[in-house]
């Protein structure tokens, strides 16, 4: 099968979320012991996890995988961060080795991190650990014309898909996203200002921690990019001329969870601008999304409102990897589980 047949069969198999189980979930949330409403954005978790699984209650996820999705970025050589592109390969092999942020969190909720090498620049062996899907090694310079073909960025999208799939057949029934790439937030900052129509002076953001100046420069690379995508492309277009091979891998893996009714977990402003293509490929995409937090980043706040989703967890963080998204794992086992195991008002014997 082609990528471009595979993603138009994905998006096809992607439907609206489960209307009765979510009737049902509120109806539910009514009768626990507790004033209504008064679990906030729990209770609207638990109501979207039924949704998506078609069952009240939804079962409480247990088994958890973060895919951090790993390239790199030609835009780089246009001076937009301070960070050698090096840092991607070390990065990536620290994730191996499990000493990274996204390893630590993820082990304390009995996560399994998966990374895979969508376009990194330096070749990685493949283990249990890291999958190798590299689609080239990294992107052209996003500042002087394509970052890639529209074949690669269809191919890119059809390894996220694929690698959707390898998840749900092994049996994990959440998936957190990651992301590993110098250079990547300036390929978010593109996607995020097309798809919002916003200006790059608002949502380009300092990534890594760049000074006044580069950023004014990163800004200007950014809308002068932005600027050279055609009316009326198609998403798989805009993600070709200004995305990333991370970006599509995230894209991918989101469609390919929503067509088989796996809830997913945004990480920070990277995920943002990927679940933006998703959106754009197929609108019902994002209701099998929950934002995990909400990055310092000023990109991802102008993302999340453009997806319609409210972040669970919001501590200044900036890091990436998987890290924000992993740390609202526990938020969500326990919207289900409030759902399945709270008493109802006639349980307890209360007058409602």
């Amino acid at each position: 099968m082609t990528p471009s047949d595979l993603l138009a069969q994905t998006v096809t198999a992607i439907t609206s979320l489960d209307a009765d189980a979510m009737r049902a979930a509120r109806e539910r949330q009514a009768i626990l012991t507790k004033p209504a409403g008064s679990l906030g954005v729990l209770e609207e978790t638990s109501v979207r996890l039924a949704g998506i699984t078609g069952l009240c209650p939804p079962p409480v996820p247990q088994k958890v995988a973060v895919a951090v999705f790993a390239a790199d970025h030609g835009v780089v050589a246009s001076g937009v961060t301070p960070w050698p592109q090096s840092v991607t390969t070390s990065m990536v092999e620290n994730f191996r080795a499990g000493g990274a942020a996204v390893n630590v969190l993820s082990r304390q909720i009995g996560a399994d991190v998966t990374v895979i090498d969508m376009g990194m620049v330096d070749d990685v062996k493949e283990d249990a650990v890291v999958r190798v899907r590299k689609v080239r090694p990294g992107t052209a310079d996003l500042a002087h014309g394509p970052a890639m073909t529209r074949d690669e960025a269809l191919q890119a999208l059809g390894t996220g898909i694929r690698i959707a799939e390898e998840l749900a057949e092994a049996g994990y029934e959440l998936i957190v996203t990651g992301d590993m790439g110098i250079g990547n937030t300036t390929a978010s900052a593109c996607l995020i200002a097309h798809f919002t129509g916003l200006p790059a002076a608002e949502i380009t953001g300092r990534g890594t921690g760049i000074d006044d100046a580069m950023l004014s420069h990163k800004t200007t690379i950014v809308a002068e990019a932005v600027a050279r995508i055609a009316a009326d492309a198609d998403p798989v277009e805009v993600l070709a001329e200004v995305g990333g091979l991370e970006h599509a891998g995230l894209a991918g893996l989101i469609l390919g969870a929503a067509a088989r009714n796996i809830p997913v977990v945004l990480d920070g402003v990277i995920a943002g601008s990927a679940s933006l293509v998703a959106q754009a490929l197929s609108p019902e995409a994002v209701s099998y999304c929950l934002a995990g937090h909400r990055s310092v980043e000023p990109g991802h706040t102008a993302a999340l409102a453009a997806l319609g989703l409210r972040p669970l967890v919001e501590l200044d963080l900036r890091l990436g990897e998987g890290s924000g998204a992993v740390l609202a794992v526990p938020l969500i086992r326990s919207a289900a589980a409030i759902l399945a195991e709270m008493a109802t008002f006639a349980d307890a014997g209360i007058e409602a």
